[in-house]
């Protein structure tokens, strides 16, 4: 089987009523993708990540993204910490997570929001270790800082999602018991330095993943020339995993299935509680 370790469902794109994403999951299974991780990036939408992964036999994981860390407020925290409680011993509740720095964004670059991302960031980093949880990390020119605050506050690791970084901090992350996420950008033929990433870094450091809807594999993107000339963009979904692990494997000149089996297995070792829902009949 394969697991989507990060895909957000419950996003607008697919829908209020989520259908579209019943529908792109049912797709999704019936081409081997068994498990998907559904992150929460505010305190809005944890009940719905919880729910929707009961009610499609997935897993979630339960954060503030920094991207939406300029609207929350410190009392999101302690709704974190008590959901964090209240659902410890929900099987499908494997990682704090999205959560992260982003220093991509202008409106999050300046000195007073990377101090509110890290405070934020800190403090969920906190919350895992007090509950015993892997992390999911959002990553984006970041991980230098990100690195840092690890080795103060180590979680015991999770997942660096979307990794697009040096061998140095990959290298780094692993060493904090991390594994790297890859998805739809290592697709693109420009994106060298990833797809070199890709198919060098060991076996064993590796986790599949869409980010749906965003980060579309190339076979989906449409440019903003095409779109202006009316070409839809492609929707991405946990069923563009398949297809993405056979670029992954062909860059790493490895068979499919081996990659397949490899990249599950790392999916485990990084979010633990994925374990018994593998088992699960």
């Amino acid at each position: 089987m394969w697991i989507d370790t990060h895909c957000h469902l419950d996003a607008p794109e697919f829908g209020a009523d989520h259908a579209l994403a019943l529908s792109l999951r049912g797709r999704a299974a019936a081409l081997g993708v068994g498990l998907c991780v559904i992150p929460a990036v505010e305190r809005s939408n944890f009940d719905t990540v919880r729910e929707l992964a009961h009610r499609l036999g997935d897993a979630y994981a339960l954060g503030i993204h920094p991207l939406c860390v300029p609207q929350a407020q410190e009392s999101d925290l302690q709704a974190l910490d008590t959901a964090l409680a209240e659902h410890r011993d929900d099987p499908r509740l494997v990682a704090v997570g999205e959560i992260g720095l982003d220093f991509f964004v202008p409106a999050l670059c300046t000195p007073a929001m990377r101090e509110r991302q890290a405070f934020f960031y800190r403090a969920q980093l906190r919350l895992a270790r007090q509950h015993g949880l892997p992390v999911i990390v959002h990553v984006r020119r970041s991980a230098d800082m990100l690195l840092k605050h690890l080795r103060e506050l180590p979680t015991g690791g999770g997942i660096a999602h979307a990794f697009n970084g040096s061998d140095q901090q990959a290298q780094a992350f692993l060493g904090l018991g991390f594994k790297l996420g890859f998805g739809g950008a290592c697709t693109f033929e420009p994106a060298r330095q990833l797809r070199r990433l890709a198919a060098e870094l060991p076996l064993a450091s590796l986790v599949l993943e869409t980010d749906a809807p965003d980060i579309p594999p190339h076979w989906l993107y449409a440019t903003a020339a095409e779109r202006a000339a009316g070409q839809a963009q492609g929707v991405n979904s946990p069923a563009e995993l398949p297809r993405i692990g056979e670029v992954v494997a062909e860059l790493r000149g490895r068979p499919v299935d081996a990659l397949m089996k490899a990249t599950t297995e790392n999916a485990l070792a990084a979010l633990p509680r994925l374990t018994a829902l593998v088992q699960a009949p």
